[in-house]
């Protein structure tokens, strides 16, 4: 088999702007914005957060909240998070600032999935736009054997295109951005519980209350 003929960066070129100029029509720039961050984000990571906040749980307990020194765990909505409930000592607050947060990180995922499908949707038709197009150049006075052959490749490989690029390139690239989305907040969920079970004895008994207030969100949320 010779793969360099399966090259045309003429074929190439239609199907993969068509799509992103399609996919960016229809999704806006700010959804493609969305997606193209989902991309390149940096992956979580749990246990270096949680290390980083071990040495201020621990003084915590040992000196109370308005004593402990807040030091960065390397995720700006934990540290968010955190400092709201060392300012107000309401766990409370925390619930409601970490759910702000999931809320904000779950709909910018939700835009990044949906853009990435919707291109994955779109890339098999301008395979057959570049088909259609590449027929269209037939010459009219005759069939010639070179330009009949070179319409025919252009043809097969722009569907081919379409259809690699929708299923093997984005279409799998919009199911791992909701795998890793799904792991993500696994673990953000269990750092929060965490931080809730160390802090909750710490906070005055008045606000403790918030406990429950993060018990009833964990049983909402899937």
């Amino acid at each position: 088999m010779d793969f360099a003929r399966m090259f045309d960066p003429i074929a190439a070129s239609i199907v993969i702007s068509g799509t992103l100029g399609a996919t960016a029509l229809r999704s806006g720039l700010a959804d493609c914005g969305a997606a193209l961050g989902a991309l390149v984000q940096r992956r979580f990571r749990a246990d270096q957060v949680r290390g980083a906040l071990a040495p201020m749980v621990a003084q915590a307990e040992r000196e109370g909240l308005l004593r402990a020194n807040l030091r960065p765990s390397g995720d700006a909505t934990i540290d968010s998070a955190l400092g709201v409930l060392i300012q107000t000592r309401s766990l409370a607050a925390f619930v409601n600032s970490d759910d702000a947060a999931r809320e904000a990180r779950v709909s910018r995922s939700v835009r990044a999935v949906r853009t990435l499908a919707l291109g994955a949707e779109l890339s098999p038709v301008f395979g057959l736009a570049g088909t259609l197009i590449s027929l269209s150049q037939l010459p009219v006075e005759g069939l010639a054997r070179g330009a009949f052959m070179g319409a025919i490749s252009m043809a097969v490989l722009t569907t081919l295109y379409g259809l690699l690029l929708g299923n093997l390139i984005l279409a799998p690239l919009s199911r791992a951005v909701e795998r890793r989305v799904e792991a993500e907040e696994a673990a953000r969920r269990e750092i929060a519980d965490w931080l809730i079970a160390k802090l909750g004895p710490v906070c005055p008994p008045v606000q403790a209350a918030g406990s429950a207030v993060r018990r009833a969100y964990l049983r909402e949320v899937p």
